[in-house]
């Protein structure tokens, strides 16, 4: 039996990302390590790791209407160029007003890749969360690959020489991008630009400030105190660990999505993640690391399927955005946060904080879930 188109389609559009999303994450990785021979300060790189995300928050809806009208080929097509640009640059720039045109550049082309790459595992209803656990661990399969490797050959020649390899990664995702249709998306009429945030928007927030912006950057900025010598090589492994995670376990919780409920699971592993993010704080650095990955890994393909179960028809591609725009400015705001306050304030308080506020916010979503139920009875 031929493979499902929806399948196949889905699967190119995670590899074309997969292949592109070293040029990334290697930077979260070696930017807050090797600052100076970036040219930049701390807080710079704060704000450097954050810029992606926040011209996200401006550039998604222009993003969402090229790619509505284009479809995934081109759309996709022109995302892999963007991130071989960026590989480049990282490669051979310096200095803040050097390096902000790629990120700024690189957050647009993520935005192409993440709204593909959702839209088309929603595409159809049956298999849903199974189809974006797979998505994801397609996704993951670069970074846990090139993490390992530049970490390794950080170590030996400097921060810039994996960037030539990364750049080269990239360009093979062309084969994948080329092989997605063509066709435009259907699209609802046009909503009010911004609304009043519901509650997935609040924990797709504290999700994105909490572990994408506040923990990565700490996982390299405490790590190099308490590892001097080969602190990159252990933050190195335990950033793999992460998208090796999302391997192994992504489809694993796509399918306890199905069979347990996404809020519900939702719910759950956001709990016991803020517990991780105190101890994290306080001091249990590693072993924290590894279950806060897990458990990331396990809640990623949760948010399509509620966002699809939400909103179905065409208003699905304008919810997925909005999911993705509240993540970005969490995820943005994190980094920014993470290069003010690591330096002067203690850590326990940071993730202490952040791990109460994604709590409360998980709980928000379970109560709205409930009240859905409901009113559906």
């Amino acid at each position: 039996m031929p493979p499902d188109p929806t399948d196949r389609h889905s699967r190119h559009a995670a590899l074309a990302l997969g292949l592109a999303l070293p040029t990334d994450v290697l930077l979260y990785l070696l930017l807050p390590m090797y600052a100076p021979q970036f040219g930049v300060t701390l807080a710079e790189a704060g704000v450097l790791l954050a810029a992606n995300r926040l011209v996200r928050i401006a550039g998604y809806g222009w993003v969402a209407d090229f790619y509505a009208r284009h479809g995934d080929r081109r759309t996709c097509t022109l995302a892999v160029a963007g991130a071989v640009g960026c590989g480049l640059g990282y490669a051979v720039l310096s200095g803040f007003w050097a390096l902000l045109p790629l990120r700024l550049l690189w957050g647009l082309c993520f935005a192409a890749f993440n709204l593909s790459t959702q839209a088309l595992a929603t595409a159809d209803p049956i298999g849903v969360a199974r189809r974006s656990g797979r998505s994801r661990a397609f996704i993951a399969m670069g970074p846990v690959l090139a993490l390992p490797l530049g970490a390794l050959l950080a170590q030996w020649s400097g921060p810039r020489a994996i960037f030539w390899l990364l750049t080269v990664s990239a360009l093979l995702g062309l084969v994948a991008a080329r092989r997605l249709p063509a066709t435009p998306h259907s699209v609802a009429a046009p909503v009010r630009r911004f609304q009043r945030p519901n509650s997935l928007d609040g924990w797709s927030f504290m999700e994105g400030l909490a572990l994408d912006g506040l923990f990565i950057v700490g996982l390299s900025y405490l790590g190099k105190d308490l590892l001097p010598g080969s602190a990159v090589v252990v933050a190195g492994l335990l950033m793999a660990m992460r998208y090796l995670s999302e391997i192994a376990l992504s489809p694993a919780g796509g399918r306890m999505a199905e069979r347990f409920g996404a809020e519900r699971l939702l719910v759950g592993l956001s709990l016991a993640t803020a517990i991780a993010l105190v101890g994290f704080g306080l001091g249990w650095l590693w072993s924290c690391a590894a279950m806060i990955v897990v458990l990331r890994a396990l809640q990623l393909p949760l948010v399509a399927p509620i966002v699809a179960h939400r909103t179905p028809g065409p208003q699905r591609l304008q919810a997925l955005a909005a999911r993705s725009t509240w993540r970005d400015i969490g995820a943005g705001a994190g980094p920014m946060l993470a290069g003010l306050l690591l330096p002067v304030a203690p850590a326990a308080w940071i993730y202490g904080a952040a791990a109460l506020l994604l709590a409360a916010a998980a709980l928000g979503c379970g109560r709205s879930a409930s009240r859905a139920v409901r009113a559906a009875d």
